[in-house]
């Protein structure tokens, strides 16, 4: 067997009546007493091994009996049949064991039982031998891929921050503590302090696309403790309107890259991606709070809107057939420090990004007058001391700036309409769950 393996698409109509190794997982067995069909996946798909009893009885009876899921690699001919999905079939001439895999096994692949998601994620290499499991990460990948494409075109450069801080950026109730080095240090929750220092170096338009941490106590199915952030921050903003303008476009090229790459992805998922016509509307706050009235929904001014307020403004821009939305001007009781309160001091340059009734990404201008930021700090109880080496940034000369975080994982579920975000990470971590 000394020729290479080769992959479903490397097999053509020039391979048929040659000689041809092929090798995957043993997906299921059909033995038919005289004839057998070895079904063999493989990252491209599944393609069927063919054995006849009576010519070849010895490696008939070896065939049938290796056990599901093992790893196989077989020589034979290939040879039309257009009975079969892939239009061909291997006959096989010999086989070898590459690794047998133990029974019974944890998890079903070829039966399509249903199993609880715990059983699933603590079997995840097994899990993920699924194609419509394995889809959702080739979908994810598009998505990042698409991002990172648009946000090239328009003259961003990719950073990478730390994820080891020693302050966190969003307060400290959601921080995962770090022993270093005999030091109180902090997992980090966003890039946020970091990306807007480089704002002061002439990296004026950076992203980056990396792990965040939260230390949140919600068990829901929107809830992770590592996530993937796109943050992205941009300089020299004349105003808020730029940042929003670059976050959609990067949004609608990245499901556009899905659709374009990933069709036959999204239909073993049975999804149809609708892409957004940009400008994506535009609602304020105080707008936002007289839908929820107007079904009965009442929240204070000031305070945030809740999962339940999130969907029925969802639900109100679905009526008027859009998925995608932007909530502007958030009152400055409800904001962090680092957001721009606009001349009425009661507002701020501040925006989330809904998507079919969740909130996907939030941001906004920052405020890049240090006096200004001295004082906002303090109003929000937080000790500016702390933040020298953030402040200090500030006093050299700071460009007026925005930017986003948007969470990767929650676009990715909302996309698909996955009814759980765990679905979206390969190894998902939660407060229950620390292995695999």
């Amino acid at each position: 067997m000394s020729h290479h393996i080769k992959h479903l698409s490397q097999i053509t109509k020039d391979d048929f009546g040659k000689e041809i190794v092929v090798a995957g997982w043993v997906h299921d067995i059909r033995n038919l007493g005289g004839i057998a069909f070895i079904l063999l996946r493989e990252r491209e798909g599944i393609l069927q091994v063919t054995v006849l009893k009576k010519e070849k009885k010895e490696l008939f009876t070896e065939l049938v009996s290796v056990p599901r899921e093992s790893v196989i690699k077989v020589s034979g001919t290939a040879q039309e049949n257009k009975e079969v999905m892939n239009g061909f079939e291997v006959l096989a001439k010999g086989f070898e064991v590459l690794s047998a895999a133990e029974t019974p096994l944890p998890l079903g692949v070829a039966d399509k039982v249903g199993a609880e998601m715990d059983t699933r994620l603590n079997n995840r290499f097994i899990d993920l031998r699924k194609e419509e499991v394995r889809a959702i990460f080739q979908v994810k990948s598009h998505l990042i891929q698409g991002i990172r494409e648009n946000l090239i075109k328009e003259n961003f450069i990719e950073v990478h921050t730390p994820k080891i801080a020693a302050e966190g950026a969003e307060g400290g109730a959601t921080l995962f503590k770090v022993d270093y080095f005999g030091k109180e240090a902090f997992l980090s929750q966003s890039p946020q302090l970091y990306k807007q220092m480089l704002m002061a170096t002439g990296l004026d338009r950076v992203f980056e696309i990396a792990p965040a941490y939260r230390a949140e106590l919600s068990d829901t199915v929107r809830h992770i403790s590592e996530f993937t952030s796109y943050d992205a921050e941009v300089a020299f903003i004349e105003s808020q309107e730029e940042v929003l303008d670059i976050l959609e476009n990067s949004v609608a090229h990245g499901m556009t890259h899905v659709k374009s790459m990933g069709g036959k992805i999204l239909e073993s998922l049975g999804v149809d991606v609708q892409i957004p016509k940009t400008p994506i509307p535009r609602i304020t706050y105080s707008e936002a709070l007289e839908m929820l009235d107007s079904k009965g929904k009442t929240i204070k001014s000031g305070d945030d809107i809740d999962t339940e307020g999130e969907k029925i403004i969802g639900g109100f821009m679905k009526e008027k057939g859009h998925d995608l939305y932007y909530i502007i001007e958030y009152p400055w009781s409800a904001q962090p420090f680092y957001k721009m309160v606009k001349d009425d001091d009661e507002l701020t340059h501040s925006f989330d990004l809904g998507y079919k009734g969740d909130e996907m990404a939030s941001g906004g201008q920052r405020e890049h007058r240090v006096d200004v930021l001295v004082k906002r700090m303090k109003e929000k109880g937080l000790n500016p001391d702390d933040f020298e080496f953030y402040l200090k940034t500030f006093r050299y000369g700071m460009p007026p700036h925005g930017g986003w975080g948007l969470g990767i994982e929650r676009l990715v579920q909302k996309m698909l309409d996955l009814p759980n975000i765990r679905e979206t990470v390969i190894f998902p971590r939660d407060r229950m769950r620390l292995v695999p």
